[in-house]
């Protein structure tokens, strides 16, 4: 097992490990996981891309009765993840190392409910030295073909979720177009004032309800965060709670 440190979210509700030497995860996790809300106590939920298992640690901590399973490439983040499952006692959450490339998949298509995922961001940007980082922000998968594999283990009328640079909604919209509706974007911004950079997006699979524009999240203030940021990442409010 890789070399290891301990670490929490949502204010020490949940326990994770983590690489010292390696991808870690960020705030995006918690707060895209923020965006699910009113799942069915038996709701099925795939993290595409799981890394150190931020989202579905969250998810599985908000929706102790859901199936959750998490799809990761590199295995020794595979290994940590099911171990800090194990730490919490998440007997409903499971990690799966399997590259999406792949033909074969470990799961049935077309039988989740939501799918969630951060996918890559640094499409074409130089890759960092150490290997973990390099594989968890520089796939070789473009932006459409990760998306079409979260679509496809969708359900008709499941929702898909992610956060990704703002730059990038158009080449998203683009690609959700024809095959999802009911799309609801929250631009994400660091502070008031600033340009938005990351965009959070729901998605439902075969809807044809029109978009929406959802209320923004402004992360920071001069002092800290702000409430409905510390909302989310201390207390593991959703979103839509969070922003009320």
């Amino acid at each position: 097992m890789a070399e290891y440190r301990k670490d929490y979210l949502l204010d020490k509700k949940v326990k994770m490990y983590q690489k010292k030497d390696g991808y870690k995860t960020s705030s995006d996790a918690v707060l895209i996981a923020s965006l699910v809300d009113n799942l069915a106590d038996d709701a099925k939920i795939l993290d595409v891309g799981s890394g150190s298992g931020g989202i579905s640690l969250c998810l599985a901590y908000r929706f102790p009765k859901a199936q959750i399973k998490g799809l990761e490439l590199q295995a020794d983040l595979v290994e940590l993840s099911n171990l800090s499952a194990k730490e919490n006692r998440f007997s409903n959450l499971q990690y799966i190392c399997h590259n999406i490339k792949d033909r074969q998949k470990p799961l049935s298509s077309n039988s989740f409910d939501c799918v969630i995922t951060n996918p890559p961001y640094e499409k074409n940007g130089t890759k960092s030295p150490n290997k973990s980082k390099a594989l968890a922000h520089n796939q070789e998968l473009s932006l459409e073909e990760w998306l079409k594999f979260c679509l496809k283990a969708l359900k008709p009328y499941g929702f898909l979720y992610l956060i990704h640079r703002a730059e990038a909604l158009e080449e998203i919209l683009s690609i959700l177009q024809g095959k999802t509706g009911n799309i609801c974007i929250v631009p994400v911004y660091s502070r008031a004032q600033q340009t938005a950079k990351r965009v959070m997006i729901m998605a439902q699979k075969t809807s044809k309800a029109p978009l929406k524009i959802l209320p923004p999240l402004v992360v920071h203030t001069e002092n800290g965060h702000t409430e409905a940021a510390q909302k989310i990442l201390r207390n593991g409010a959703s979103f839509f709670k969070a922003t009320d």
